[in-house]
Parts: C-alpha cells; sequence; structure tokens
C-alpha cells in the first residue's frame, strides 16, 4: 500500500493549475506549470491509461514557433504533444485515486523505527511507521528534509542538483476579445520572455476569451526572483508585446514563481536509492526535467527494485 503526503491543496507539481472561477467565460483554470507533455515511453502512457484513464488527457495540435538567434521564425519540431483535460492536474488528480493521501501535510522529518520509518510532520504530530521512503520532491527541499533526518551522506549526494535548479517566474493574464495571433505559443529569445502559450487552445478549456500564460527565462528568473509581481508583470508583457505586435492591456492577470523549476542538467542518475536506510529520491530533474522525466526517474527506482528483489512484481509500470 502506498501513502502520499502532499504538502499542497493536491498533488500536481509540473502539472499545476490555478483555478479563476471569477473569470467569467474564460475557463475556471489556468496551466502555470507544464505546459504540454509527450508520451515516447510506452510505459508511461500505459501507467496513465490504466491508473488515471484515457480520457485524464488529449492531444494539444497547437501551432508552435521559436525564435531562431537571427530574429527570424521556425515551426517546433514534428511531434504529438499532450494535455491534461480539462486541465493538467487531471492527469495527477486521476492518478491519486488510487492511493491513500494526506494533503496539507508538510512532513518534517523521518525518525528511524523498526521496521522502517516515522512520518514527523513540521508541527511535530506522527502520521505512521513506513517500511520504506521516497522523496518526490525539488532536490533542496529533499535536502532539507533528508538532513533533518540524519540521512546526511544521502543529503550530501544532492548538492550539485540543489546548485543546477533554476527559477521560473509564470504570468498568466486574460484577454476578454482573442488576440488573434497565427500561433498558439511560442518561444522567443529576448530578455524576460521565454515562453508564451495561449492556454484556451487547448482542449477543454475553450471560452469567449483567452488566457495566456508567459513563462520568463531561466537566468533573468533567478536574477529577478526577489522582484515584486508588478515589476515581474510589466517585464513579461512588454516582451509579449515585442514578439506579438498586440499592445492590449491584460483584463486580468496573475504572477507565480516557481523556485525549482528545471535543472539545467540534462542527463541525470535517474533516481538516487539507499537500500540499507530504504530511501529514495526521484524527480524529473534526475532524468533531464520535463513532465515524462518525472515518470522515467521513478521507474528507473521501480526497475532497481526489481533487479534487487526489493519487490518481486507490481502493476502499471
Amino acid at each position: 500500500m502506498v501513502t502520499l503526503f502532499e504538502k499542497s491543496r493536491g498533488p500536481g507539481g509540473r502539472l499545476a493549475s490555478k483555478r479563476v472561477d471569477s473569470i467569467p467565460g474564460g475557463g475556471n483554470a489556468v496551466d502555470i506549470g507544464a505546459q504540454f507533455f509527450t508520451l515516447r515511453n510506452p510505459r508511461f502512457r500505459a501507467l496513465i491509461d490504466r491508473w488515471a484513464g484515457r480520457e485524464s488527457y488529449t492531444e494539444w495540435p497547437g501551432r508552435l514557433r521559436y525564435q531562431l538567434a537571427r530574429g527570424d521564425w521556425e515551426d517546433f519540431h514534428q511531434a504529438t504533444r499532450y494535455v491534461g483535460v480539462p486541465r493538467m492536474t487531471a492527469i495527477s488528480r486521476g492518478l491519486s485515486v488510487h492511493l491513500t493521501v494526506h494533503s496539507r501535510v508538510r512532513v518534517g522529518r523521518l525518525v528511524r523505527s523498526e521496521p522502517g520509518w516515522r512520518v514527523m510532520d513540521a508541527a511535530g504530530g506522527e502520521h505512521g511507521v513506513f517500511d520504506a521512503v521516497v522523496l518526490a520532491m525539488p532536490p533542496a527541499q529533499s535536502r532539507e528534509l533528508l538532513v533533518a533526518s540524519g540521512c546526511t551522506e544521502l543529503a550530501g549526494m544532492l548538492a550539485a542538483d540543489v546548485a543546477a535548479m533554476d527559477p521560473c517566474w509564470a504570468l498568466a493574464v486574460y484577454f476578454q476579445r482573442p488576440l488573434g495571433l497565427a500561433c498558439d505559443g511560442f518561444q522567443s529569445r529576448l530578455a524576460a520572455l521565454q515562453w508564451a502559450g495561449n492556454d484556451t487552445s487547448k482542449p477543454g478549456r475553450e471560452g469567449p476569451g483567452e488566457w495566456w500564460v508567459l513563462h520568463g527565462h531561466p537566468g533573468w528568473s533567478r536574477s529577478h526572483s526577489d522582484d515584486t509581481e508588478d515589476t515581474v508583470a510589466e517585464a513579461l508583457l512588454a516582451d509579449f508585446r515585442t514578439m506579438s505586435g498586440v499592445d492590449r492591456v491584460p483584463d486580468r492577470m496573475f504572477a507565480h514563481r516557481w523556485l525549482y523549476a528545471r535543472s539545467s542538467v540534462r542527463d541525470g542518475p535517474g533516481h538516487y536509492w539507499s537500500a540499507d536506510d530504504r530511501l529514495a529520491v526521484i524527480g524529473d530533474w534526475l532524468t533531464g526535467g520535463r513532465v515524462e522525466g518525472a515518470f522515467n526517474s521513478a521507474a528507473s527506482l521501480f526497475d532497481q527494485w526489481v533487479a534487487d528483489s526489493v519487490i518481486v512484481s507490481g502493476p502499471g509500470l
């Protein structure tokens, strides 16, 4: 049996959506994290189909473009891209139905206890004893928890991963009248803006207006990590206007800062596993990032468990 402890209201992580019920006619959520995902690994598709359901996602035939160094534009490479329906969190919530989930619980430390670990929250409350613990969180948070739990050797292995993580400022903007752009998403080479995507163009999010999600460049987001939301919004909107050619003031907008958005390491070890302690660390940042990378990280741990006879079988992976 698997028990999930989630510090937020519900599971999602990189599959993050923000509810915007107060916006009339503009959908009820906006994807502020990952904008789409791939299904190159057939095991990943099989897992989602079986446990979240085929109805939890669909293809997004978005018209995506990127800017070359010399300034002109090209289409994204040919690929099938998917999104959760009606929002990205539909997948993580569908998967979590089959688990025991404790939301709004911030785990503060782990205490060794035969035959495994006692899970303690940040306020000192105890949540049971478990045979093994898998940490699926950004490296800085994983290291903090491991240090608090006296697991200094495993914590020390995360130093390079912590240093490699970049933040990302995200800005969601709503226009009551569609902008009429010739693409649904683009990557720019301007100083602040890296990505702009028309969230309303995704299946299940249709409405009379348009939500656009803007993501800042990693380097720019790092150097402006402590800026106010108004300052960030001004910079990202200025680049968006330059790229789109549309000089209109959004009818609504909100910003969100991801402190641990993406890793600069493109080829990591997949996972960390201490057989003696029965402790593991997984995450997309250990396999080059992206949504599918999170699955590949977990699958690499599962495969090691099978090889080491920690478990003998398991469905879905």
